[in-house]
């Protein structure tokens, strides 16, 4: 890594420095570099709080940049500073954009198409109607080669996502945590189709080891807007928090679609309220792509399917070959392949979302040719 991000990365790291403070101390001093190895006195005189300075001198101190960078590379997380090309185009729009991003994912046979992003939001807690309104939608969008961006939340997000990756599209997953923790663990199938499956990625702003708290949810609703041409809600109360990634989308200057419920739901406050607010109806996903002025096309099949039979990874084969011999017990996997269960874990995940293998019960998982 070059030496200059490392210290973005080691800036990054420190809780006292977010965006809009970055910038103005870059401003100042140029360089990452610069600001990191400032002596006391220059930082004081930025008028940055004494106690702050004081704190991040001592971070500085203590927190060693090599050996996190190491913890990244072993991981395989990327690292995307803002002043990178490859740092997505529409969030650098953003007036907070993150300073950096860590992504963890797996390249695919097809490439994320950042430009053609549309976010989908809701409840926790969808009813029936709310979760075939957002397969419907989503299976929909993703035939016309649109990503997916959510965050990877129970309910409308989880049913989004899922779809996305069952349907062969691309999903960005955006957490209040590190990309290193998968939260809600309830969702690891989403998790690993996006890390190791080639099915997307999982970013994050946060640091490696943060653990999600409610507090670190605003800060990652607006990069779920950020990310995304439009977003689009599906159910929620009238306070619900996807609100907020709405309020965030219109303040960014991004379209805002709500799907309309039952009046007599209160999981339809949220989108009526949104309507009547100005936001646009959607009842499919061709309201979403004409309110875009994006043109509908199909994703041909050979395309839309990033888990090719010829793309297996090592790990992939390893276990196709054992369970192509005879169905086969994940312990018995663990045991014949090497690897370790959370290795084997994932990688049968991934396999399943394949359609490569299939559990025919009990953690017995036999091939989908038999």
């Amino acid at each position: 890594m070059d030496e200059e991000i490392m210290y973005w990365v080691g800036l990054n790291a420190f809780p006292g420095i977010g965006p809009v403070r970055f910038s103005l101390l870059y401003t100042y001093f140029g360089t990452a570099k610069n600001i990191w190895e400032a002596p006391e006195k220059t930082l004081l005189e930025t008028n940055l709080p004494h106690t702050l300075v004081t704190s991040f001198v001592h971070f500085r101190k203590t927190f060693n940049i090599r050996n996190y960078i190491h913890a990244l590379a072993e991981q395989h997380i990327g690292v995307l500073t803002k002043i990178d090309p490859r740092y997505p185009r529409l969030l650098k729009e953003i007036a907070d954009a993150p300073i950096l991003l860590y992504i963890k994912g797996r390249k695919g046979d097809r490439p994320i198409d950042m430009e053609r992003t549309i976010a989908i939001v809701g409840t926790r807690r969808p009813t029936s109607y709310g979760i075939e309104m957002t397969k419907t939608i989503v299976s929909d969008l993703v035939a016309s080669g649109i990503t997916i961006v959510s965050g990877m939340a129970y309910g409308i997000d989880a049913v989004a996502q899922t779809t996305a990756i069952r349907e062969g599209g691309k999903t960005i997953a955006v957490l209040g945590c590190g990309v290193d923790i998968c939260a809600p663990a309830a969702n690891r199938f989403i998790y690993d189709a996006c890390t190791t499956g080639g099915y997307g990625a999982v970013i994050s702003e946060m640091p490696l080891s943060i653990r999600p708290n409610k507090g670190l949810f605003p800060a990652r609703n607006r990069i779920i807007s950020g990310l995304s041409r439009a977003v689009v809600v599906i159910e929620g109360a009238d306070n619900s928090g996807s609100l907020i990634t709405a309020r965030n989308a219109a303040e960014q200057g991004r379209e805002v679609f709500a799907v309309p419920g039952p009046a007599t739901s209160l999981m339809s406050k949220g989108p009526s309220k949104l309507i009547k607010s100005g936001a646009e109806l959607a009842e499919s996903a061709d309201d979403i792509l004409s309110g875009l002025g994006l043109a509908k096309f199909s994703v041909s099949e050979n395309n839309k399917k990033t888990s090719a039979a010829n793309d297996n990874t090592p790990n992939e084969q390893k276990l196709l070959d054992i369970i192509g011999q005879e169905p086969t017990h994940i312990d018995t996997l663990i045991t014949r392949s090497g690897l370790t269960a959370g290795v084997v874990a994932a990688t049968i995940t991934v396999l399943e979302l394949k359609r490569r293998v299939k559990d025919i019960g009990g953690k017995v998982y036999a091939t989908n040719n038999r």
